[in-house]
């Protein structure tokens, strides 16, 4: 049997979006956001917790693997995929996760059509992918504030400065 955190993982977009049929007749809001979420610290924490007090259901599109490295490098990420996946589906903020393997997600976007597509303030609202379909759809886009200091760029700096780069 399934633990509740791996449940809430889900990999067929078929499946999900029937699952947002559902959700549309119990007239539950969706929020939407995406990342890498590699080493998942306080600022990751903060801005979920922002995005799913937004809305009934907060589902979190997950970059594979294979996209992070496109989009990152070969160094990244330093956590697999299913490890990111499970360490998201254990908050309780976070009610589904579902992988795209994509560059973006706008094909995830385009399919589920949030109700709120949120994403952190670093991003102009021009940049971010999706939100002329959410918006075409009667959704809003909002950006939330990241937390100063806390990212996964400065958590790996703190790491080799304290441990070298060995």
């Amino acid at each position: 049997m399934a633990d509740v955190a791996t449940a809430k993982i889900i990999t067929d977009w078929s499946f999900l979006l029937k699952q947002r049929e559902s959700w549309k007749q119990a007239d539950l809001s969706v929020v939407f956001t995406n990342g890498v979420f590699d080493i998942l610290h306080r600022g990751h924490l903060d801005y979920l917790l922002k995005a799913r007090n937004l809305g009934d259901l907060l589902i979190v599109g997950l970059n594979t693997d294979a996209s992070v490295k496109r989009l990152k490098g070969e160094k990244r990420p330093l956590a697999i995929e299913e490890d990111r996946a499970f360490a998201l589906s254990c908050l309780r903020q976070v009610d589904i996760v579902t992988f795209f393997d994509q560059d973006t997600p706008e094909q995830l976007i385009e399919a589920l059509l949030p109700d709120i597509l949120v994403k952190g303030a670093d991003y102009q609202e021009a940049e971010i992918v999706g939100a002329d379909v959410v918006r075409k759809h009667g959704g809003q886009v909002v950006r939330i504030a990241l937390t100063t200091g806390k990212s996964t760029t400065n958590l790996i700096e703190t790491i080799l400065k304290r441990y070298g780069a060995a």
